[in-house]
């Protein structure tokens, strides 16, 4: 699901016009350009004629699935959950918009980087076997099938399901004469003042046209000469990208920008003859060369700047533009006609995100509130749970969002920063929001004479900027700030407290799978382990020494180490399942992730199939694994899960002979995960904990869990009623009823 999105706050009655944090749909007010898998590029090799698998026999080519192919398909069943009619009407749109969202993270990221590829002559057969053409134009393809859907459920589906509910999208020519009169005023007062037409003539060259942002391409005629005249409008990003004409009536802003009486204001004196909407996506990878960099920090924000000005990947225009126009734009933006998507208006319909936000609470998802951890709240005193206290008796497993964090994690390290028996902190950020608790409680730490050491991950995509900010903040208070090892991003979610008590030091934990976001907790599943076992503590230690200083550590006693351990002591644990199948002791592998696409793991996958042991694999997005293929796959099963919560979490479960082993992290099965980042699995021990992860596990992929099941083909089939048309369990609410019961609130 870069769900996150802010378009800022829907217009009311009285005409003004509110800001927002930023056009992107990618910044964390964004609830869900994260519902998108990540989108790294990867590009190590892997020598699949090499491989053979079980008893030798030699796997086949063709056994994976495309990685592109699998993105628009994980994006597909985004578009699936707003075409459900079951889903509330306001989720439909926060659908829509997610859909609209993480396309243009996909085009700005990996269709960006293929074409870069190919331009520089680097671009080799994919892992899937199609060569870089082939993929792109499959792209192109499947994209504009799919946009063409999204269109035709916003138009035919969600705006009349909206307008049934007293929410009205309308256009310019749908206003009454007053609301057109109330917003002729709002254009006046507060919109017309931030636009500026550019002209394109001889003495004004063609201007240069931002990545996202919203533009109208105006044709005039100067009536004195008979000339006619282009000129581009940018539709102003800082501005509502819905304005609310009256009461519950919501109208695009540019429809608002185009109205003709507005226009005319725009350009006096010339006549308008014709307007035509457009959008254009950017290449917005970044490239930095750390080992040529002396200041990382420095050459980010360079890079940064330059990433406005990447070459055009995809060109959205109105499905009306007039011929001509459409050729000047394709010209002047130096695109190619199978990168032009003409759509029906309205454009950019990562809009909805300020639409879905309205106050309608019956027509979204029940409100569900967390409540804090029971292992947590037997300690509760009359102030606030005493996450020491609880440690010392137990591990505590958390499960975001069902388990609250702003009373288990964030208490965590507030109570730290503010207990004086607390000589240390040690902490990773990947990603944070931009009023942090978590960081407030680092700077509190530092100064009051406590040593944080904070890994700040600058590198982090569409949060690079926000993690400069806080880095600099982090430094001026005092903390000692790092940013890692050079060539790696560090992804690990891991803190770590250590504690004077008595006469020994002792090391408090906490390793997780989802960032240190108290905002994206409430919208993200995610895992958590907080303990105070002392073979975790050290590996901690180790780890942050490590990652701050010079260490070449490598094995470690709980926890499994990217780049160095993590993939081979997965690969060891499954082929041990192997043998202990051949042995007759129990075997099985289940695997919980958001990207499945390393050829060696999903290898090791089709070994262990082959020799009979059982393969779970539960994948929120992107999949290259073929399964039910006879001889290869017949043991495997995928299946995909989405829903009101983003499914983050990576667990990884081993039968290892009936004594089961599980592990929970950071790390998704991608070449960028295993090879090019500090990724952490720490081993679950307490039994119970265990049990409740394989319960987890079992539960998802469950026939009678509603669910996306894989074909061997690479086609996902979404399962959500049973023979009987009885609607299948929802893991989801499943737990969320659940954590009620414990509380006495369940639903009857």
């Amino acid at each position: 699901m870069s769900q996150q999105n802010t378009h800022g706050q829907v217009q009311h009655a009285q005409p003004s016009v509110g800001s927002i944090a930023a056009h992107r749909p990618h910044t964390i007010a964004a609830t869900i350009s994260d519902l998108a898998p990540d989108i790294d590029a990867d590009l190590d090799a892997y020598d699949e004629d090499a491989q053979v698998g079980h008893d030798g026999v030699e796997l086949p080519q063709g056994r994976f699935l495309d990685r592109e192919r699998s993105w628009l398909a994980f994006n597909e069943r985004v578009l699936e959950l707003a075409e459900d009619p079951q889903t509330p009407v306001l989720e439909r749109a926060n659908f829509l918009a997610i859909f609209a969202s993480n396309l243009d993270e996909f085009f700005m990221v990996r269709v960006a980087g293929l074409k870069r590829r190919i331009a520089t002559g680097v671009a080799t057969r994919s892992a899937s076997g199609l060569q870089p053409r082939e993929v792109l134009e499959l792209i192109w393809n499947r994209s504009r099938e799919l946009m063409a859907r999204h269109a035709a459920c916003y138009h035919d589906d969600v705006a009349p399901g909206l307008a049934e509910e007293g929410i009205q999208l309308v256009r310019w020519h749908e206003l009454t004469e007053k609301e057109q009169s109330r917003l002729f005023t709002l254009f006046r007062q507060q919109i017309f003042p931030v636009l500026t037409p550019l002209a394109v003539d001889p003495a004004h060259p063609f201007p240069y046209i931002s990545g996202l942002s919203l533009n109208l391409a105006v044709v005039v005629r100067n009536p004195v000469s008979g000339h006619q005249h282009f000129a581009r409008v940018k539709v102003p990003p800082l501005l509502s990208r819905f304005l609310e004409a009256s009461p519950q009536r919501y109208v695009p802003i540019e429809d608002v920008i185009a109205a003709p009486a507005h226009l005319q204001e725009l350009f006096p004196g010339m006549e308008i003859q014709e307007h035509h909407m457009f959008r254009l996506t950017r290449n917005e990878d970044l490239e930095v060369e750390e080992d040529d960099a002396e200041n990382l920090l420095q050459a980010l924000e360079k890079e940064l700047m330059r990433r406005r000005f990447g070459p055009p990947v995809r060109l959205e225009v109105e499905e009306t533009i007039a011929p001509n126009v459409l050729s000047l734009l394709v010209r002047e933006l130096k695109i190619s006609e199978a990168e032009v998507y003409p759509l029906p208006g309205p454009l950019d319909l990562t809009g909805l995100f300020s639409i879905a936000k309205l106050d309608r609470p019956e027509l979204k998802y029940p409100k569900f509130v967390a409540g804090t951890h029971r292992d947590l709240a037997e300690v509760e005193s009359a102030s606030a749970p005493d996450i020491f206290a609880a440690l010392r008796e137990r591990d505590v497993l958390l499960h975001h969002p069902y388990d609250s964090f702003s009373t288990s994690v964030q208490a965590f390290l507030e109570q730290a920063a503010a207990d004086p028996d607390v000589l240390a902190i040690k902490q990773t950020l990947y990603r944070t929001s931009g009023d942090s608790p978590i960081v407030d409680a680092l700077i509190d730490a530092a100064e009051s004479g406590k040593q944080v050491l904070v890994l700040v991950e600058i590198k982090a995509r569409f949060d690079e900027q926000a993690n400069i900010k806080w880095a600099r903040k982090l430094e001026e208070a005092g903390c000692h700030v790092v940013y890692g090892i050079v060539g790696l991003k560090t992804h690990c979610k891991l803190s770590l407290v250590v504690r004077q008590e008595g006469e020994t030091l002792v090391r408090y934990s906490h390793v997780g799978t989802g960032n240190y976001h108290p905002k994206t907790a409430r919208l993200y599943e995610d895992l958590g382990l907080l303990t105070s076992n002392a073979e975790v503590g050290a590996d901690l230690s180790d780890l942050f020494n490590r990652l701050s200083g010079y260490s070449r550590r490598e094995t470690f006693r709980r926890l499994l180490v990217a780049p160095k351990s993590l993939r081979d002591g997965l690969v060891s644990r499954i082929d041990k399942e192997i043998q202990h199948h051949r042995a007759g002791r129990p075997a099985y592998v289940r695997i919980k992730v958001n990207s499945m696409v390393d050829e060696a793991i999903v290898d090791s996958l089709y070994r262990a199939s082959q020799a009979g042991v059982e393969v779970d694999v539960w994948v929120r997005g992107i999949c290259a694994v073929r399964p039910g293929v006879a001889g290869l796959s017949e043991n495997i099963r995928v299946r995909s899960v989405l829903g009101r919560f983003l499914e983050h979490s990576r667990v990884f479960a081993f039968g290892n002979g009936g004594e089961p082993e599980v592990w929970i992290g950071s790390a998704d099965m991608m070449h960028r995960n295993l090879d090019r980042r500090i990724e952490a699995l720490v081993r679950v021990q307490d039994p119970a904990h265990r049990a409740a992860l394989s319960r987890l596990l079992e539960t998802g992929m469950s026939d009678t869990t509603a669910s996306w099941h894989l074909g061997a083909d690479g086609n996902w089939t979404r399962h959500s009623v049973d023979p009987d048309g009885q609607p299948l369990r929802n893991v989801q609410e499943m737990l969320i009823d659940a954590r009620r019961r414990r509380r006495g609130t369940a639903t009857p």
